[in-house]
């Protein structure tokens, strides 16, 4: 095979200037994905599997809601948002019909497209906020680059980003874009198979099949097989210079012309601003967007901003932490929200269904970088949880080395923990020093505090005076931040 199809040859149902791929959850106009959320989506499924038949609003709740009490304002919603994004009305076409008796009727004649997709790029359900500067460097990079990697840590939107590259570049590949997650591949060797299987080809001569092509592909979650990544590079930079690659990772592949674009958390800003600031902040506005679409109608007040902002400082700007805590304002209000940040990482475990299982809480996705470390670099990831500000090198040699953690290893670990975006660096005077996100370190605490160590390092680093302890604060703690498992 030699052509570009849709991955696991998925034929879609067309309709009007639409396609419908129904394995991939995936409608798109003329080639490009429409922002439709999972329950639109499994309305849509019923809807075309029963075209030109109506179908009853008790069948389509049961289907769609099959564990939940819902009420038929629900439903009408979600009708309401499919009709919207088919224009329902213009040029002629009426989709979706509604009789007060008998349900809904999708009353379009299906039809298979006639044109072939350069693409399998999934519908992104949210805008792209904050992220212009990185997106115009990218935008100018990645067309002239063999090879960009998008890195930096967890939930910091890393995916996000590359897909909304992809998107803005489709028209510049001749062949398209393609999107490849890797994060569920646990044989490296299984890479080329998988790239093949997306664009329809033979994996055993995957870089002379694309030797012809001008084509984007962007490969997601690519930190758990670099080195089989570095090899793909080599051979299609050596035999298809018109393939470009697009990486998201928590580290780079260290390749000499790899450009390496960092993305960090969203600006954050200070709760002291005045609230013209607040509202110009990135995080500020992701944390309201997305609590307005889950809550028709919701404004912050004065106090709900100040608020926010100290959610946004406390969980490090990042995309999906912020997008987990504002599917819990609705519930506990922005001020609840807030408090319940004390007692960690369980607040945040709440994201969309059809997220991958790593999205789906931000202890989930930490879960994916930890379980990928080895034991030695496990082990320092628990330990330097008890520095609750920069640290350098020698602080962390004194603080945590020990027998099975000896002090040669700890400039070598703090390196690997900082390459997979783990720790943080900064540059100050006296050389290097190593922050925690606010997000991480509660993880790492909470994992320090069940292996019953966590007494044993505090001590340890409150009776240095070498560098700069953590100190107990002396206000009154709840009981989960004095175990250390707040995020503070």
């Amino acid at each position: 095979m030699n052509s570009f199809v849709k991955p696991d040859t998925e034929q879609a149902v067309g309709f009007g200037p639409f396609a419908f791929y129904r394995q991939q959850r995936l409608v798109t106009r003329d080639g490009k994905p429409l922002a439709l959320g999972g329950r639109a989506l499994d309305i849509l499924q019923l809807l075309v599997e029963h075209a030109g038949s109506y179908v009853s609003k008790q069948a389509l709740i049961a289907q769609v809601w099959p564990d939940s009490v819902v009420e038929d304002i629900n439903l009408r919603v979600h009708i309401s948002a499919l009709r919207r994004a088919f224009g329902d009305g213009r040029d002629g076409y009426q989709y979706i019909l509604n009789d007060p008796r008998r349900g809904y009727c999708f009353a379009v004649p299906l039809v298979a497209p006639t044109c072939v997709e350069k693409h399998n790029l999934p519908a992104r359900l949210s805008p792209v906020i904050g992220r212009d500067k990185v997106l115009g460097r990218l935008l100018t990079e990645v067309p002239r680059q063999g090879l960009t990697t998008v890195t930096g840590p967890g939930g910091a939107g890393k995916s996000t980003v590359a897909l909304r590259v992809a998107e803005l570049l489709l028209d510049h590949f001749d062949d398209g874009a393609w999107f490849v997650d890797l994060t569920a591949i646990t044989d490296p060797y299984q890479l080329r198979a998988r790239i093949a299987c997306t664009l329809g080809l033979e994996p055993d001569a995957l870089s002379q099949q694309l030797q012809p092509r001008q084509i984007l592909l962007v490969l997601d979650g690519c930190e758990h097989l670099l080195d089989a990544c570095r090899e793909l590079a080599l051979a299609l930079r050596a035999s298809a210079p018109g393939v470009s690659l697009l990486l998201s990772s928590r580290e780079p592949l260290r390749l000499t012309d790899e450009c390496v674009v960092h993305l960090p958390g969203l600006a954050v800003a200070s709760p002291l601003e005045p609230e013209h600031q607040l509202l110009a902040c990135p995080a500020v506005q992701l944390l309201i967007d997305r609590a307005g679409a889950r809550q028709q109608g919701f404004k912050p007040s004065d106090r709900d901003l100040v608020a926010i902002a100290q959610i946004c400082q406390r969980l490090d700007g990042l995309p999906l932490a912020l997008e987990l805590a504002a599917a819990q304002v609705g519930a506990l209000g922005v001020a609840g929200v807030l408090e319940q940040l004390d007692y960690g990482l369980s607040l945040l475990s709440q994201g969309r269904r059809t997220a991958v299982p790593r999205h789906r809480s931000l202890e989930a996705l930490l879960d994916w970088s930890f379980e990928r470390l080895n034991v030695s670099e496990q082990t320092a990831f628990q330990r330097l949880a008890v520095f609750d500000r920069p640290f350098t090198v020698k602080a962390a040699i004194a603080v945590v080395s020990c027998p099975d953690l000896v002090a040669e290893q700890l400039p070598w670990l703090l390196s690997r923990l900082a390459n997979q975006s783990l720790l943080m660096i900064e540059q100050c005077a006296n050389g290097v020093r190593f922050r925690w996100l606010h997000t991480t370190r509660a993880y790492a605490l909470e994992k320090l505090r069940r292996s019953g160590q966590w007494p044993l390092y505090h001590r340890r680093c409150v009776l240095q005076d070498a560098w700069t302890p953590v100190r107990s604060n002396p206000a009154p703690l709840r009981q989960g931040v004095q175990q250390g498992v707040g995020l503070h």
